[in-house]
């Protein structure tokens, strides 16, 4: 069809498409975004949407309070702020107060605890502290990774039996065992025998974050390993031929004929570990989880089935409620167990 000097056939052919296509897919998310609108409408639930800026920034009230009873003996201005000092006996301490929130005068008696001036002040929430969090611990683990698969990726392809037969060992291990699992041995096995031999050498113990990050480094170093391998296999076997011809050891073939070459094709797979373990950093904050309920105070819990076959008492973690759907294996009906506590509410 031709209208004039335009022809619909030929915009159909050039661009016509793509816009059709970029205006179905607004119209596709904005129908999305009508329909889950209207859900939250449906459901009996109030949505506080004016929440969410506070897990983002949030003013925090921050109250300074003496931790010493005594007399104030001075009050010292410095810029916008008040240096308050406070002397109990032979202790004398000095608190910095903004002078608009100052709520004490000289010669004032004050006890421990009380409030020597209020004020607030804007904090990064606590999405904001996990997403760092979050990319830190990526970041160590997949650098430390990629160090350790490289080692091991060249031991897999080596031509020692003691070196190949360890990293296959490694790799299989690791790759074939959960990452949930390797981080609950890391900490609760691992973790407590480095830092009872910490303790004893009298040597600050390790946080749970460090253990979480070799957890996962190793987890990762057991995926990079086979990347190299591949990388390196993917390279043509006379590019080595050519090296070793040339006098070079094999290091040295390795090191400056091989390596740049898997590289290139191993950094799109590297990227896509780096994506992936973002994710499966949250498997981290179970070891809290799981340290915490290692030590509450534990009730008794009524565990029963729908079919009524089973009915018997288990000791939980206090304050807890579980609700696990379990099916076993090679049956054809679903178990669904409710264990709910006899005492105690959502934690």
């Amino acid at each position: 069809m031709t209208t004039g000097s335009f022809s619909l056939t030929d915009y159909l052919r050039t661009r016509g498409w793509r816009h059709i296509s970029i205006i179905f897919f607004f119209l596709m998310m904005a129908t999305v975004i009508l329909l889950l609108l209207i859900a939250t409408k449906k459901v009996d639930y109030v949505w506080r949407w004016y929440r969410i800026p506070q897990y983002f920034f949030y003013k925090d009230t921050i109250e300074v309070r003496s931790q010493i009873g005594g007399k104030v003996v001075s009050l010292v201005p410095k810029g916008d702020q008040v240096e308050v000092a406070v002397r109990g006996g032979d202790v004398e301490e000095v608190y910095p107060v903004p002078a608009r929130s100052l709520q004490v005068s000289k010669g004032a008696y004050i006890y421990p605890g009380d409030i020597l001036g209020v004020y607030q002040k804007w904090k990064v929430g606590i999405l904001l502290i996990g997403l760092w969090i979050t990319l830190k611990v990526s970041i160590i683990a997949v650098f430390l990774g990629i160090i350790i698969g490289l080692f091991a990726g060249l031991a897999r392809i080596s031509k020692n039996p003691a070196l190949r037969w360890t990293a296959i060992t490694y790799i299989e291990l690791i790759r074939g065992s959960p990452l949930l699992v390797q981080i609950f041995i890391w900490y609760f096995v691992l973790g407590t025998v480095f830092n009872t031999l910490l303790a004893k050498q009298g040597i600050g113990q390790l946080s749970a974050l460090w253990y979480g990050v070799a957890a996962l480094a190793v987890f990762a170093g057991a995926y990079v390993a086979e990347i190299v391998r591949a990388g390196i296999q993917s390279i043509h076997r006379g590019q080595m031929e050519a090296a070793r011809s040339l006098g070079m050891t094999y290091p040295q073939s390795m090191g400056y004929i091989i390596l740049p070459q898997a590289f290139r094709r191993i950094l799109p797979p590297l990227a896509g570990q780096f994506s992936g373990h973002q994710q499966l950093a949250a498997f981290r904050t179970l070891v809290h989880l799981c340290y915490s309920l290692s030590n509450a105070d534990l009730y008794p819990v009524h565990v029963r089935s729908i079919s009524g076959k089973e009915d018997c008492n288990r000791w939980l973690g206090r304050n807890t409620f579980i609700k696990p759907s379990i099916p076993p294996t090679r049956s054809r009906h679903w178990s669904m167990f409710h264990a709910k506590l006899i005492k105690g509410r959502w934690w």
